[in-house]
C-alpha cells in the first residue's frame, strides 16, 4: 500500500537531532551509502529509539547531564541531567535440567509458559517471574552446549537497581556505554534468591518425573543462599527489558512530562520503553504498545 505522507529509510544512522533556539527543527542522518542528509520538520519531531538509542541520541545532540556532554566532547544544547540515568531492567538467571527423554519441537519459540509469583520480599503485587523454556540453548551465560534439557528461568520483576547510559564520544558511531548495575541493590538479590528457590521446587514436581534426569545448574551442591547468590550474579543475563533513561515525569530528574514533551526543548517527543518512570511488573511490550497508541493519539489530536 502506497503513502504519500511517509517515506521510510533503510539502514540509516541518525547522527543528531537539529536544535534551534530550543526547538526542535529536523533531523541530521546518514544513508547506508554514507550520504548526509539534513531533513527539516516545522511541526514535531518524535524519537523512539528505545532505551539505549533515545538516550545516546539526545546527548549526541546535546540534551543530557551538562558534565557528562562536555567530558565526552559533546556540545550542551540543554542541561537536562535525567538523560541516560534511571536505567533498569529485568535480571533473569536459570535453573536448568538435562533431560531423560527427547524434547518434542517447540511451536512457541521455546518460551512454553510464564507465571508471576510473589517472594517472601514482595510488597504489593508479584515482584518475580518464571519463565519455562523447552531448550537450554538460549545464550546462557556459560552454556557451552554440552547439557540438553530445558529451563525454569527466574527474573526479579521489580528491580530496586538502578544503572546508566552515557557516550564513548560525540560521534554517532561510536557505541553508547550501558552499565546496567544489575544486583547492586542487595533486595534484588534476595528476591532472585527466594525465586530461584521457587524455581527449584517446581522442577522437583512428580509432573516433571518422566522428563528429568538431573538438575545441571546450580547443582545440588548449591544449597544455601550463599551458594545461589554467587549462581545469581555469574549467571545472569537481560531479560531484554530496559526502561527509564529518559523518564517521564516532573522531578528533577525527569526527561518528558505527561504528554512524551522532552522538558525545555519544543517540538520534540520520546515514544518509547526509555519514558517509563519504573518498571512494569510483566513483560514491558504491551506497555511499549500502549505508549506507541498515546503518542500517536497525541500527536493526531
Amino acid at each position: 500500500m502506497s503513502r504519500p505522507n511517509l517515506d521510510f529509510v533503510a539502514e540509516a544512522t541518525v547522527h543528531r537531532l537539529r536544535i534551534e533556539n530550543g526547538r526542535c527543527t529536523g533531523v541530521e542522518y546518514s544513508t547506508a551509502d554514507g550520504t548526509s542528509i539534513s531533513v527539516a520538520c516545522s511541526d514535531e519531531v518524535v524519537l523512539a529509539a528505545g532505551t539505549i538509542g533515545s538516550a545516546k541520541l539526545l546527548m549526541l545532540s546535546g540534551i543530557g547531564p551538562q558534565v557528562h556532554l562536555r567530558d565526552v566532547g559533546a556540545p550542551v544544547t540543554l542541561d537536562l541531567p535525567g538523560v541516560g540515568a534511571n536505567f533498569h531492567d529485568h535480571a533473569m538467571a536459570p535453573v536448568v535440567y538435562s533431560c531423560s527423554r527427547p524434547m518434542p519441537p517447540s511451536h512457541s519459540a521455546h518460551g512454553e509458559a510464564i507465571g508471576l509469583i510473589q517472594t517472601e520480599y514482595a510488597g504489593d503485587g508479584p515482584d518475580a517471574q518464571l519463565l519455562f523454556i523447552d531448550s537450554t540453548g538460549i545464550g546462557l551465560p556459560g552454556d557451552d552446549g554440552s547439557v540438553v534439557g530445558y529451563v525454569i528461568a527466574a527474573s526479579v520483576m521489580l528491580p530496586f537497581s538502578r544503572g546508566s547510559v552515557r557516550l564513548s564520544g560525540p560521534d554517532a558511531g561510536a557505541p553508547p556505554i550501558v552499565d546496567p548495575n544489575y544486583f547492586s541493590d542487595e533486595r534484588d538479590l534476595r528476591a532472585m534468591v527466594s525465586a530461584l528457590r521457587v524455581a527449584r521446587q517446581i522442577g522437583a514436581a512428580s509432573a516433571y518425573s518422566p522428563w528429568r534426569a538431573a538438575e545441571a545448574a546450580p547443582g545440588p551442591a548449591a544449597d544455601d543462599d550463599d551458594a545461589l547468590r554467587n549462581f545469581a550474579k555469574a549467571a545472569y543475563q537481560s531479560y531484554s527489558h530496559p526502561v527509564g533513561t529518559c523518564a517521564m515525569g516532573d522531578t528533577d530528574m525527569s526527561v518528558v512530562d505527561g504528554e512524551l514533551r522532552v522538558h525545555g526543548i519544543s517540538g520534540l517527543r520520546v515514544a518509547d520503553a526509555s519514558v517509563m518512570p519504573s518498571i512494569p511488573s510483566a513483560n514491558t511490550a504491551a506497555t511499549v504498545y500502549a505508549i506507541a497508541e498515546r503518542a500517536a493519539e497525541l500527536i493526531g489530536g
